[in-house]
């Protein structure tokens, strides 16, 4: 560990001597669905500054952090974007490479959906169907078997008597890991699992969910191509697509803006971005660009990125993570990581 640390140092000295001349621009990796957001703040901070725009890239959380986390240098992103909070062992790792000082910045919120096409059936689910629906084992009347229910209409008599295709995103992505913790494992434990039962759960891979890559845009094409199926995405996604998709009711409540930001919508989440405080004054625009990011105009009640689907922070908790980022304050370890 201790020669590891010594060659880190030795990485950041050479990175800081030599980076200036070796990229212009900022290099940010991540969460598809905080892609957009992240995009229009480029775009935006390219128009209005003398940076360069910053070049954003939707590798899905897992693997944009894992990108974050592979080491400080021009060779490796500056900014990882994610639609959950940071992993303990995404720390760890981030701290093995030599990223030692991480700067985290919440901008926002987001409900992770269940949709389909504009004219295919209403879906009104409770998280106990989704479960039940998707998991690979599923225990009723306090047995566990293999999960054999074909049709959404056998999980619930109440549903379409549609077959349970479920167009999703992979292991790789934060609205994945989001969409097993909020609506799975949360429906196994209404079904009568304790906790740790409950997060073993595991989805499907017998076809009746179908991973569809990390292009959420993709996801909204293909179910208008086959109104049987549904997919899961986040509310960006179908805030810019209503004309084409819908959302499902989850316990009886539709994915809305004011419901996901009143917190009545069940299956919604944090969004971030994670920033490496050994590229600022290193790679041109980096402190900037966090200052357009949590600027009123980006992220506040009547933001540009508000406009394309984001659900913005409370005044006071907005006031808290733009001190972080004037101060470039840095995660310390203690945070509630899971």
């Amino acid at each position: 560990m201790k020669s590891r640390n010594i060659l880190a140092i030795a990485a950041l000295a050479a990175f800081s001597a030599t980076a200036a001349g070796a990229r212009d621009e900022i290099r940010i990796v991540g969460s598809s669905t905080v892609f957009p957001f992240s995009t229009a703040v480029a775009e935006q901070f390219g128009k209005k500054t003398d940076f360069a725009t910053p070049v954003v890239e939707a590798t899905g959380s897992g693997g944009g952090l894992k990108l974050f986390c592979s080491g400080v240098g021009a060779e490796h992103p500056d900014i990882a974007n994610s639609s959950r909070r940071m992993k303990k062992k995404e720390f760890d790792l981030c701290q093995s490479n030599g990223v030692t000082d991480i700067i985290e910045v919440k901008i926002g919120f987001d409900g992770i959906v269940i949709g389909n096409a504009i004219d295919s059936p209403a879906y009104d689910l409770t998280r106990q169907d989704i479960y039940k629906a998707l998991a690979t084992e599923v225990t009723q009347y306090g047995r566990t078997t293999e999960n054999a229910f074909g049709n959404w209409s056998e999980v619930n008599p109440s549903l379409p008597a549609q077959p349970i295709e479920v167009l999703g995103p992979p292991p790789t992505s934060g609205t994945r890991d989001a969409f097993e913790e909020l609506a799975m494992q949360a429906g196994a434990r209404d079904a009568g699992l304790d906790k740790a039962a409950a997060k073993k759960v595991t989805v499907r891979s017998d076809g009746a969910y179908i991973e569809a890559g990390e292009n959420d845009n993709l996801i909204v094409s293909k179910l208008e191509a086959d109104p049987a199926k549904l997919g899961v995405f986040g509310f960006s996604f179908l805030d810019q697509n209503a004309d084409r998709i819908k959302g499902a009711k989850v316990e009886g409540v539709e994915p809305t803006f004011d419901n996901i930001a009143s917190g009545d919508y069940p299956v919604s989440r944090d969004l971030w971005f994670y920033v490496k405080k050994a590229h600022i004054g290193v790679i041109p625009g980096i402190a900037e660009y966090m200052t357009e990011f949590l600027d009123e105009d980006a992220i506040g009640e009547d933001g540009y990125a508000v406009e394309k689907g984001l659900i913005p922070l409370e005044e006071d908790e907005l006031e808290q993570f733009q001190s972080a980022v004037t101060d470039l304050t840095v995660m310390t370890g203690e945070e509630e990581l899971h």
